[in-house]
């Protein structure tokens, strides 16, 4: 007699996972002590989910989402600290932040991604590379790089100018400011801003239409326009190499702790570079 295949997604700690619909699956980030910001285990969880996804044939399109309150409040701060210190974590985690960006490019299913609260590194990166983004006006989107004391890397090189245009990216990526629900529709950087009550009815409205559309002519568009960001994929490269090694310089340490120690940083005045 034949087993049952084994679900692949009973290994994940930090992701949740129901169905909205018979061919949606909905994925929670779960950290609910700290605003789902992703620890070690999630950053390796969200890496790894879009190629689970792409190979499950009872999924037609994926909604991402955060557990209560939060999309995402950011990296976890110990997990930081040990990127700083220890090369062999800064190695895995460099290669996790690739592969979040690439898998969710690649992943030939629709990604909705439904955006409240805070939505800040790891988190974001899925959040605004999904394929329609929704969220609610009043959600805050912050890349907090440079405020770390790191490049922007991650997500933000490969779609930021291309979704708002390079003033509106230089601007919010520079200096890290918070951009509104309400702000990221109007200049582009998300597909929808809705009120906080309809944002799960309409991301799951949205994952039902395309779970119940044409499947090749859907995913093939989707395979043929992220084509735009595979042609990105050096100025990605390039940005997540100078953010890692950013992490092994002065900058980062003071920027550290003065999220810890919740004050203004005092960066140093000068620079090689």
């Amino acid at each position: 007699m034949s087993q049952a295949p084994a679900d692949p997604y009973a290994k994940y700690q930090r992701l949740k996972f129901d169905r909205p619909h018979p061919r949606v699956l909905r994925v929670t980030m779960y950290n609910p002590e700290r605003l789902n910001s992703a620890d070690e285990i999630m950053h390796g969880e969200l890496a790894t989910i879009w190629q689970d996804i792409d190979k499950d044939p009872t999924v037609s399109a994926a909604i991402l989402t955060g557990h209560g309150k939060a999309f995402s409040a950011g990296g976890d701060f110990k997990m930081i600290e040990k990127i700083i210190n220890d090369f062999e974590t800064r190695a895995r985690n460099w290669k996790e932040a690739r592969d979040i960006v690439y898998n969710v490019i690649n992943c030939s299913k629709p990604i909705i991604s439904a955006i409240r609260g805070p939505a800040v590194g790891a988190g974001l990166v899925c959040g605004l590379l999904a394929d329609i983004s929704i969220v609610t006006k009043d959600a805050r989107l912050i890349d907090g790089h440079t405020r770390l004391g790191v490049a922007a890397g991650d997500h933000a090189a490969i779609i930021w100018p291309l979704l708002c245009g390079m003033a509106k990216a230089k601007y919010y990526l520079l200096l890290c400011d918070p951009v509104s629900g309400a702000e990221a529709e109007r200049i582009g950087l998300v597909s929808l801003a809705v009120d906080d009550a309809d944002l799960d009815a309409k991301s799951i409205e949205i994952a039902t239409r395309l779970a119940e559309g044409a499947p090749n002519a859907i995913r093939w568009t989707k395979y043929a326009l992220n084509n735009w960001l595979r042609q990105m994929g050096p100025t990605f490269d390039a940005s997540l190499a100078l953010e890692f090694m950013g992490f092994t310089g002065p900058d980062v340490k003071e920027g550290l702790a003065s999220h810890v120690e919740k004050r203004k940083p005092v960066f140093p005045e000068s620079s090689p570079l």
